[in-house]
């Protein structure tokens, strides 16, 4: 495996999560509940509601683990429940946070769940959206950077479970 080259610098990415909770800090509310994608959106998810924090927005925390890449670099098409959501949803204003959208079928699949479990309103916010080559069912709502069409790890994104926790988002091909 080659060594990841940095595509964009950790000061960069904290400069794009704090525009991202600017822009949406006045959709939201303290009834909201901002729920993590796991694994790979805890690093965004943790900085994203600390500067939401920042900014005077105090949403409840929740996760929702799925699984659709494995140790893969490829989505296998179909995305796995782990782990559904611990709080109640029900009436209530959800922000679904993830690190990269790609094919949509994770934030599909959390935005389908989160609306069967009764939330009123479902917000999405991802860090990076990479190129896909048809059409996809469903567009965040706040992206913080458009990324290349390049095998991406750091900042949550990984190869195989490494590089996880790089500060930076770099590229592995």
């Amino acid at each position: 495996m080659s060594e990841p080259v940095v595509i964009l610098p950790e000061a960069e990415v904290a400069r794009r999560v704090t525009a991202m909770a600017a822009a949406m800090a006045p959709r939201i509310d303290d009834d909201t509940v901002a729920v993590c994608l796991l694994t790979g959106g805890l690093w965004f998810a943790a900085d994203f509601t600390r500067a939401l924090a920042r900014l005077g927005r105090h949403p409840s925390f929740d996760a929702l683990w799925l699984a659709s890449y494995g140790d893969d670099r490829h989505s296998g098409g179909t995305v796995l429940v782990r782990a559904g959501f611990q709080r109640p949803v029900e009436g209530r204003r959800v922000l679904l946070m993830d690190d990269v959208f790609d094919s949509g079928l994770s934030l599909r699949e959390s935005v389908r769940l989160a609306t069967e479990a009764g939330a009123q309103e479902v917000l999405t916010a991802v860090f990076a959206r990479k190129p896909w080559p048809h059409p996809r069912k469903i567009e965040p709502d706040v992206v913080g950077w458009e990324a290349p069409a390049r095998y991406l790890v750091g900042y949550g994104m990984d190869a195989a479970g490494r590089y996880r926790g790089f500060p930076d988002i770099a590229a592995l091909d």
